[in-house]
């Protein structure tokens, strides 16, 4: 992703004099851009030529305003220069095995290889299916759930799972709470989108019910602890401009969803059930995909195909916005699709290995609280600041 880009639904509306300034600076910038990108892409990656068209698509049909008129006509002409310079593009576009265990060991600080990884992704795929299959058949008897279906349904249910689950992490001591997380997670509940058929996968979750993806809002509970709480040190106290420490935030957002479900909260919520299961096989067939996308295995189509394919009950069609947004996302950032599973798995060895350590004084508040105090770094590293143990960091130094 190109630094300084924009977030539209970051602003709120009608804009303010001075966002309105700020935009329409920013958006400024984006006719040069592509001109800089015209010398700069000689890559004869195919897979992301191809790609590039979609986002450049995505981006033109925004119904942004005549302030930015230029913008769009800009990207316009970027995407006819794609598609007149993809035909001749036939390589592969994945950094192969060798370059993606580097990449794993240098930047990520991940104490893994793809092979391991890959084991990993292939069991949690099986297991998710497994688990979901048998959830199904106890709840055989129950009838489906139905989605959200208006405006005043969703502000309402959806609050209503913020207010569910701050109290659930409260009551049940899971992590210290902070008068600014309910707001966090509230600000960002969205609103109600009119649709007959597919809304896109993690609405289709969502929609059936609200409490189970608020777990994932670790990542607004992180960005407002920064804001309120930030780290006494100033390298932790902002992200990284590399997000190396996709381990540490996509690992807790999305082991939280299943963790909370055997922590309870799901109780007398069969069906939601079901929906974590099938959250966890869309994650490690996207996985899967994009790290065969990165060993040349796959071409896009064939990764979207997989990642569509294995994604429960037809959520993610093989030409949604959806399943070629995500494939296209990790052939540019190696191992970020990865991390959300990964990420999960070294929090689960961590709080086993802590649990063990710590014996009687151990408790699940105490082991996020600590994780928190500890600022978005790589898993491995708070590890070894938490722990002291050293086998991960010496195994990943090598002949450093």
């Amino acid at each position: 992703v190109v630094h300084g880009w924009i977030d539209t639904w970051t602003y709120q509306y009608p804009l303010s004099d001075e966002d309105a300034a700020e935009l329409a600076s920013r958006i400024g910038t984006i006719p040069a851009l592509l001109e800089h990108a015209r010398d700069n892409l000689v890559e004869n990656a195919r897979d992301l030529w191809m790609g590039g068209i979609r986002s450049m698509e995505a981006q033109a049909d925004s119904g942004l305003e005549s302030a930015i008129e230029a913008a769009r006509a800009a990207t316009d002409e970027f995407k006819n220069w794609l598609e007149q310079e993809a035909p001749s593009k036939t390589g592969p576009s994945g950094v192969g095995v060798d370059n993606y265990d580097w990449y794993l060991k240098n930047v990520h600080l991940v104490p893994y290889t793809w092979h391991e990884i890959m084991t990993v992704m292939q069991r949690e795929l099986a297991r998710s299916f497994a688990s979901l299959k048998l959830e199904e058949h106890r709840n055989r008897n129950l009838p489906p759930t139905p989605r959200v279906a208006s405006a005043r349904e969703y502000d309402r249910r959806f609050n209503a799972a913020v207010t569910e689950y701050m109290a659930f992490l409260r009551d049940n001591e899971i992590v210290e709470i902070r008068d600014y997380m309910d707001h966090a997670l509230r600000e960002r509940i969205g609103s109600f989108s009119p649709a007959e058929g597919l809304r896109g996968f993690f609405s289709e979750v969502s929609y059936r019910e609200p409490i189970v993806m608020r777990t994932h809002g670790y990542h607004w509970f992180d960005l407002a602890m920064m804001a309120n709480d930030p780290h006494e040190s100033p390298i932790r106290r902002v992200p990284g401009l590399y997000n190396s420490w996709d381990s540490r935030a996509e690992g807790i957002a999305t082991g939280m969803e299943e963790w909370m479900m055997h922590a309870g909260f799901l109780e007398g919520k069969p069906r939601a059930r079901e929906l974590i299961h099938i959250l966890v096989a869309q994650r490690a067939a996207r996985a899967i995909a994009g790290m065969r996308l990165h060993s040349n295995e796959y071409t896009m189509q064939e990764a979207t195909e997989f990642a569509a394919d294995w994604t429960p009950r037809g959520w993610m069609p093989r030409e949604s916005n959806t399943v070629w947004g995500e494939q296209y996302l990790y052939l540019h950032q190696p191992y970020y699709g990865t991390s959300y599973l990964m990420g999960k798995h070294q929090v689960e060895m961590f709080l086993a290995e802590r649990a063990r350590q710590l014996d009687d004084e151990f408790t699940i508040g105490r082991f996020f609280d600590e994780i928190n105090s500890t600022g978005l770094i790589p898993m491995s590293l708070i590890r070894w600041e938490l722990s002291g143990a050293t086998d991960e960091v010496v195994k990943m130094a090598g002949d450093h």
